[in-house]
């Protein structure tokens, strides 16, 4: 972890050429009008299969409602072993806006006992919280013995959102890739089996979803300034991302990458992978079995390969 202050605040790495790359899908951005109710079709024919996604088709909605239904009664069974055991539980679900975050994160929890399982999004924090030790806010949230937490997003707002816009300093960013590891690390000798799951997407597939928000009314409170300003900030967001599994892909506290071009196929798999992770009473190995290796994994190439 030595010199994560240098490169971090510099935004900049030696070990990392690939954030430099020119940006893809540069000439269907600058097709890209917001306000224009019309979709170019050079981004509605890659929103599937951009950045090389393994399927040219999205998954039908009844072999994913089939499939969704058998996870969750895994996932019933998972958390009635849970409390049972005593053990806790922490899914992080990170990635960039639009990726399909709180679908995931809905779909886990529908079914589950919501005495003993939850879900956090916290907001901008407070004058009191930002005076505090970065990490103290997430604390109080962390769950007790039998319980379930999922962050929709999390502590690494810091290495995203904020190092982009400009939210923190470079210190406070170099300071926070040094100091995470160690906070996780923290948390899993304390007996957490923690789980970090980031969603990655085409660049075609997150206009696309902009695009669907601004024009549906029913979607429009979806669509936000920060969101607005990320058009034009992939390239800052892919070097903030490479810089982050870097620093903070760890033995202890692993990230896993979930292809999210199909959001049906990206909703089963981050509930499979957790499942497959865990041993718990009956579990059927033909549903809670690894997850699909085109789609979820930890290799560099869903790191850092093609861009997430």
């Amino acid at each position: 972890m030595a010199g994560a202050k240098k490169q971090a605040g510099t935004s900049k790495s030696a070990n990392n050429d690939r954030a430099s790359k020119p940006e893809r899908g540069k000439s269907t951005v600058k097709s890209f009008d917001i306000e224009n109710p019309k979709l170019p079709a050079a981004i509605d024919d890659k929103a599937l299969t951009g950045d090389d996604y393994p399927y040219t088709k999205k998954m039908k909605r009844g072999a994913y409602e089939k499939e969704l239904a058998r996870l969750q009664f895994e996932l019933v069974k998972l958390q009635t072993h849970v409390q049972k055991t005593r053990q806790r539980i922490v899914v992080v679900f990170e990635g960039r806006d639009s990726a399909g975050k709180g679908g995931c994160i809905a779909r886990f929890m529908q079914h589950l006992n919501p005495r003993h399982a939850r879900s956090v999004a916290l907001p901008k924090p407070t004058e009191t919280e930002s005076g505090q030790w970065y990490f103290q806010r997430y604390v109080p949230h962390m769950p007790t013995s039998g319980d379930i937490t999922l962050f929709d997003r999390s502590w690494y707002n810091r290495a995203g959102v904020e190092r982009v816009m400009g939210f923190c300093s470079s210190d406070q960013l170099a300071d926070f890739l040094r100091d995470a590891p160690e906070f996780e690390s923290l948390l899993v000798q304390d007996g957490i089996r923690l789980f970090k799951i980031y969603l990655s997407i085409a660049r075609e597939t997150q206009l696309k979803r902009f695009h669907e928000r601004r024009h549906n009314p029913l979607k429009q409170w979806k669509l936000t300034p920060i969101d607005i300003a990320a058009i034009d900030k992939w390239d800052a967001y892919t070097e903030a991302l490479h810089d982050m599994f870097r620093f903070t892909h760890t033995p202890n506290a692993p990230w896993t990458v979930v292809r999210a071009n199909d959001q049906r196929r990206a909703r089963l798999e981050s509930i499979r992978l957790v499942l497959h992770a865990i041993d718990y009473e009956e579990k059927d190995e033909s549903v809670a079995h690894a997850p699909d290796p085109k789609i979820a994994g930890s290799t560099n190439e869903l790191f850092y390969g093609n861009g997430p």
